[in-house]
């Protein structure tokens, strides 16, 4: 893994853009994305919008989940169709519901999970590693399906995490969530340092960030400063 990470490194080089030019996605005659045209390269993301605009369609398409139909598309000099495998090795995904990206049945195995490729010794001491730094020590070796809200998306962003993702793409990862852990996964993930795009509903949150995305009907209604396009969606709801 390691060796491949370096090839892959040195193949796309550092520049952590996001750049898309005349995106469409089209599924069975529905149009979910159009002519989306985005050059996005600050470290802390907002794609914001209504329901069904297609925020969560364009998160996908970051990490090969879902493929355009039309356009061109980079990320991390990458095309996600063509390299799909190799850009899931660099984009981490954090879903809404904790409960799709859980896949053992204790946090300790679910970051060990994370970690296969390791040797036995350096897995579980990184494994170790990570549930400290997260908070989860104490929960280890407790059933993931007993762990609260807050700690099972937690878990999820941990898992995503000790991969040592290049960028991390976080869909409504607080919707589920009460204002206290809302607050604290809002505060992780604008607190990493790599460049992080985050799907989200909440105007607060989306205001931190560096640039923000105003999608709406599958088209960029508005980039730029957060504080602008939160104006430009609150006028758009009007």
């Amino acid at each position: 893994m390691r060796a491949e990470r370096t090839a892959v490194d040195t193949a796309i080089g550092c520049d952590p853009a996001i750049v898309c030019d005349g995106v469409g996605v089209e599924v069975d005659g529905a149009v979910l994305l159009q002519d989306v045209s985005v050059r996005l390269a600050a470290a802390r993301t907002a794609v914001i919008g209504a329901n069904g605009s297609g925020k969560s369609t364009f998160a996908r398409l970051l990490n090969g989940l879902r493929s355009s139909t039309s356009g061109s598309m980079r990320v991390h000099g990458l095309d996600p169709t063509r390299d799909a495998a190799r850009l899931r090795r660099l984009v981490g995904f954090v879903f809404t519901n904790p409960e799709a990206q859980i896949l053992m049945p204790t946090p300790a195995e679910d970051i060990a999970l994370s970690l296969r490729e390791l040797p036995d010794a350096e897995r579980a001491s990184r494994v170790a590693e990570i549930l400290e730094r997260y908070g989860l020590a104490d929960h280890a070796e407790v059933p993931a399906s007993a762990l609260s809200g807050g700690q099972r998306q937690l878990l999820a962003i941990a898992s995503v995490l000790a991969t040592q993702p290049r960028l991390v793409v976080a869909d409504e990862p607080t919707t589920l969530l009460d204002l206290r852990n809302a607050r604290r996964i809002g505060e992780l993930l604008l607190g990493l340092d790599v460049p992080v795009v985050l799907v989200t509903h909440d105007l607060e949150l989306a205001a931190q960030c560096d640039e923000a995305v105003l999608f709406e009907d599958g088209r960029v209604r508005a980039v730029g400063a957060p504080g602008d396009v939160i104006a430009e969606y609150r006028r758009s709801c009007a």
